[in-house]
């Protein structure tokens, strides 16, 4: 007997069935929970070098572009991004889904030992990596400019008065600012020159 024979026999109970299953469709259609931004936690890690005293521009020649020419030939990553201030350069690294993240760590270890040729040799210390979520990145950037204010004091006024401001607000949890320019002075001093004034 064929399966399709009882329902050409009870068309009614056949149209009633379809209704139902129609109905059921509907109604477990709206219970299906729906995110319109599914949390996707991509394997990151982030490198940050410190070259005190030295410049935006300084960074970026010396130490954030060598990095960068290393960290791309490492196999998985997806992207990277690099931010280059006073005195310091972090890079991110952000890689495949499918990368497994503790390799990843050793394959930007090696990147570094790599590039370590091409630093500055008076880095303070070497560059150092972590793994980072990617959920933590800023809900809001500010960025500040000023036809009349030299960048230093434009650094200065977001230092001492907007960041005090809004980190006193509810729920803020932490203010970074980053760009800008400081005053500094680098001092390279002569050994030979030490050693014969009796200073070490």
């Amino acid at each position: 007997m064929s399966p399709s024979r009882i329902f050409i026999l009870r068309p009614v109970a056949t149209t009633l069935l379809m209704a139902a299953v129609m109905l059921a469709g509907f109604v477990a259609y709206g219970q299906l929970p729906v995110s319109a931004l599914p949390q996707v936690d991509y394997p990151t890690i982030q490198v940050l070098t410190f070259y005190p005293g030295a410049g935006p521009s300084v960074i970026v020649s010396s130490v954030t572009a060598p990095l960068e020419r290393q960290f791309g030939q490492v196999p998985g990553l997806k992207q990277m991004t690099s931010t280059s201030t006073f005195g310091a350069s972090l890079i991110t690294l952000q890689f495949d889904l499918e990368q497994n993240i503790d390799v990843a760590e050793q394959q930007v270890q090696a990147a570094i030992n790599a590039g370590g040729t091409f630093l500055p040799t008076d880095l303070p210390n070497p560059p150092i990596y972590s793994k980072v979520n990617p959920a933590d990145a800023p809900i809001l950037t500010l960025a500040l400019t000023c036809d009349t204010m030299p960048l230093q004091r434009v650094e200065d006024l977001a230092d001492t008065t907007l960041a005090q401001k809004i980190s006193q607000l509810p729920g803020v949890g932490l203010v970074t600012i980053s760009g800008g320019q400081k005053p500094a002075v680098r001092v390279q001093a002569n050994p030979t020159a030490l050693a014969s004034y009796g200073s070490s």
